[in-house]
Formats: structure tokens, sequence, C-alpha cells
């Protein structure tokens, strides 16, 4: 179905995702593409944050009669799951475990070494999340005669 950087055989996106790439401003696609071959410090493949993707779900997780497919964009994921604004703009988290396949149509973004705006987002959200952890220590019951000697 897809080469990464167009969705259709012809080039063209996939109706459902025709939003999603005019509302991200309708990146040039052919700068976003992924790389397979040459130097090893030059390529660059995989799934990206904001990706566009149809997932496959195993049929035997499913109600009967109920589409395997989903479609959208990835927005996040964790160990155990991928998160997904799916074509009709509903949130999804859908276990790693229920999923069969992940079809790529198309990057939105540079790979994540490339993307400032990602690293300047990690970087801050690495901060936040210290900082909100450092905060409930301070915060929970007992704090400073939590040692425990034997």
């Amino acid at each position: 179905m897809s080469d990464a950087t167009g969705g259709g055989d012809d080039g063209t996106l996939p109706q459902w995702a025709r939003s999603f790439f005019e509302e991200y401003g309708s990146p040039d696609l052919g700068e976003l593409g992924d790389v397979f071959h040459g130097p090893l410090l030059d390529r660059k493949y995989g799934l990206r944050k904001d990706d566009l993707v149809e997932i496959l779900l195993d049929s035997r997780m499913l109600p009967e009669g109920r589409d395997p497919w989903i479609k959208g964009m990835m927005v996040g994921g964790r160990s155990s799951s991928i998160d997904i604004l799916d074509e009709d703009r509903g949130f999804r988290s859908i276990s790693r475990d229920a999923i069969v396949e992940v079809r790529l149509v198309t990057h939105l973004r540079k790979s994540y070494i490339e993307d400032e705006e990602l690293l300047k987002f990690e970087k801050e959200d690495m901060k936040r999340r210290s900082e909100v952890h450092e905060m409930a220590e301070k915060t929970s019951e007992g704090h400073g005669n939590n040692l425990s000697w034997g």
C-alpha cells in the first residue's frame, strides 16, 4: 500500500488521510520519507509521532462483525499500547497484543533526531515529569521517614 511518502500506489493519500494532512499544514512529503539504503548514519525509518497509519487488529479479539482496521494519526505510545486519533477524531489506546500489522501511510514529521520541535518537547516533558515526581515525594506521607533498617 504505502512507501511512506504518499499512501496509495499512485502517490496520493487515501481519502481518510487527506484531512489530517491538510490540518497538519500539508508538509512536503518528499522530505519526510524513510531511507533504507546507504550509509548507516544516513538511514532513517520506523514509526514516528504524528504518522498516519492503518492498524490491523487481531479479529479474534474483536466483537463479531467489527472492522479490524483502524486508520488515523499516531499521537503516542507506551510499552504496552499505541495511542491513535482515529479517522473520526476519536482517541484510542490500542493494546500492542491486539495488533497484527501497522501500515505506514505517510510521515508528517521529520525523523526524531532531526525534529527540533519534538526534541524540545521531549526535554520539557522530562523536566515536567521530574518536577511532578519530586513534588509527589515531598507531599507523600512520612516524607523523610522512609528509611528501613532491616
